[in-house]
């Protein structure tokens, strides 16, 4: 009898495997060893120091472009949360109904479409209405960052949806409670992992965009990324390295909550 194929026992498997985590993660590393440099350049080591992390602390700029990107993240997230719970209600606890498929791949376009074509789609929507209006301020940044997110709360909450027991819920529905009622007393406590996890991957994915926040933001509406983007066109310091691995440090502390948040325990 023939052996099922098995990747990891071809030849040079481990090598390949070797050589792809040293050019994905090389480069993070001396990022992050290089915001320690004492010294101006960010090629060449010329002493161990916390300089360029107080420097980036007391910029002015970058203190207001943080809060701006916390802000906009937040809110984006919250929105884009409130969505997905809704969408992935919609998805998996009613009866299959015409034109899911549809909804399930419209719900999903931003993964699906280049990130380049929703900012100049974007860029276009809210500059018509920022003519009719006038107003320019936080929540075009806010509203574009919610529908990009959807999809990235959606998928997790989604799936701890279908991961699920529906008996409690129809025990709740067969005790003549009122779907809203049952949704409050009985799915939304089991759905909060979920939820949480969802709300926290939107937020990164929102903390860190540039090509959508690059195309729709007003003047003087810098969030970190499109800030340090700036300072690479004109002045690279190891500044820049220490800005880049504090939001490496935030992404990665946050993914791994939404890692352990999204098992599910048995």
């Amino acid at each position: 009898m023939a052996k099922a194929f098995d990747v990891t026992r071809q030849p040079g498997f481990t090598a390949v495997a070797i050589a792809c985590f040293v050019m994905l993660y090389l480069p993070i590393v001396l990022l992050v060893a290089y915001s320690f440099n004492a010294g101006q350049s960010i090629s060449q080591w010329e002493g161990f120091s916390f300089r360029w992390y107080v420097s980036a602390w007391d910029n002015e700029q970058i203190q207001a472009a943080t809060i701006r990107s916390v802000v906009i993240a937040l809110g984006a997230s919250i929105i884009a949360t409130s969505a997905a719970v809704l969408a992935a209600l919609a998805t998996t606890r009613t009866t299959p109904w015409r034109g899911q498929t549809v909804a399930f791949a419209l719900i999903n376009q931003p993964l699906m479409v280049p990130e380049i074509v929703t900012a100049v789609s974007l860029l276009i929507f809210f500059s018509m209405i920022k003519v009719w209006t006038g107003y320019t301020g936080l929540w075009y940044l806010i509203i574009a960052h919610s529908a990009f997110c959807i999809p990235f709360a959606y998928m997790p909450i989604r799936a701890r949806l279908q991961g699920m027991d529906l008996s409690l819920e129809q025990a709740g529905a067969d005790l003549y409670g009122t779907p809203v009622k049952v949704f409050r007393t009985i799915t939304l406590p089991q759905l909060w992992p979920g939820i949480l996890a969802g709300a926290m991957l939107a937020f990164v994915i929102s903390l860190d965009d540039v090509v959508i926040t690059e195309f729709v933001k007003s003047a003087g509406q810098d969030t970190l990324p499109t800030y340090m983007l700036g300072q690479l066109r004109r002045n690279i310091t190891p500044e820049i390295n220490a800005i880049s691995t504090a939001l490496l440090a935030i992404s990665v502390l946050l993914v791994t909550a939404f890692f352990f948040m999204s098992r599910t325990r048995k």
